[in-house]
């Protein structure tokens, strides 16, 4: 078991492509160095049961928060870094993640060749989403950064804070990615497919509290919210402070299971308050994300503010 985080960096090998996304974060850090940088982590990790993968943990996260997130931060002009699990939802495309994209095609034919285009009844819907999407692809203010395990999400993040450690107070990090809080060892994992004669005996161990160094050593000058579900209410104001107190970060977003999409309650360590949808906002078609943000851009900027005045 790893017991503390410099021990889990040190058993758990770095993803294959670490360097090429180090440098691609480094260099969008660079060419945005004078705005506001949000990172936004999105979706569930994996945490493999063998080194030669066919079973894993994993948890019902579609990064829905996160990618939502992502499109407001742009919407307020901010530059994103989006660190997500690969095959989660994404900014711009996570409209049509619940439609059948081939749905909205119209399939026609001239001088005896195939043309494909969006049917009538989608144009407006796609056409808006779209130029929003080459608009951001333009002024590059949008890099995605995929992960799929756990060991490679954690690896990300430090890699990120690295690159996002010289912009001090313009960074902020919205850590919307439900990290799993167990893993199994590289040492203690089977190399080949468990087999399926027995019930298998697997030892899960806890995952260190990477959010101590983050906010400690690799960025301590940048915006850090956490997240925290729960499904106990009774739990969920005090777990988010438990949090802020240890890892002195600057605000909780924490939301029941069963209402996160409703209901939230933004947690610092002297108070906290809700931000709710009204069910007319729902029928809209309105986001609690763009509520979410606004709050926390609000506060992002005074946050700057003092840090500017305090040098």
């Amino acid at each position: 078991m790893a017991s503390n985080w410099e021990e889990f960096y040190a058993k758990n090998p770095p993803p294959l492509d670490l360097l090429n996304s180090e440098n691609l974060m480094k260099k969008f850090a660079q060419q945005h160095e004078d705005q506001k940088i949000a990172i936004v982590t999105s979706g569930g990790t994996t945490v493999p049961l063998e080194h030669n993968t066919v079973r894993y943990v994993d948890n019902f996260s579609a990064g829905t928060r996160g990618a939502i997130s992502a499109e407001y931060f742009l919407d307020n002009g901010y530059s994103v870094i989006f660190l997500h699990r690969l095959k989660s939802l994404e900014p711009f495309s996570r409209h049509f993640a619940n439609q059948s994209f081939l749905d909205m095609l119209d399939l026609g034919i001239n001088d005896e060749q195939p043309i494909v285009q969006i049917s009538s009844q989608y144009t407006e819907q796609v056409s808006k989403v779209l130029c929003k999407y080459k608009e951001i692809l333009k002024q590059g203010r949008l890099l995605q950064i995929n992960f799929t395990t756990l060991a490679d999400y954690l690896w990300l993040l430090r890699s990120a804070c690295q690159a996002l450690a010289p912009l001090k107070e313009k960074a902020i990090f919205y850590l919307a990615a439900a990290a799993s809080d167990f893993y199994i060892p590289p040492n203690e994992m089977a190399v080949h497919k468990i087999s399926s004669s027995g019930p298998p005996k697997i030892a899960l161990q806890l995952v260190p509290k990477i959010l101590k160094p983050l906010v400690s050593l690799w960025v301590p000058d940048a915006f850090v919210i956490s997240f925290k579900l729960e499904t106990d209410e009774n739990l969920l104001i005090s777990k988010a402070r438990d949090a802020l107190n240890n890892y002195q970060h600057k605000f909780v977003v924490a939301n029941m299971l069963q209402t996160r999409k409703e209901r939230v309650v933004i947690v610092s360590k002297d108070d906290n308050y809700e931000i709710t949808m009204t069910k007319s906002e729902i029928s809209q078609g309105m986001e609690i994300e763009k509520k979410i943000i606004a709050d926390l851009v609000e506060k992002h900027d005074k946050f700057i503010l003092d840090a500017k005045m305090s040098r």
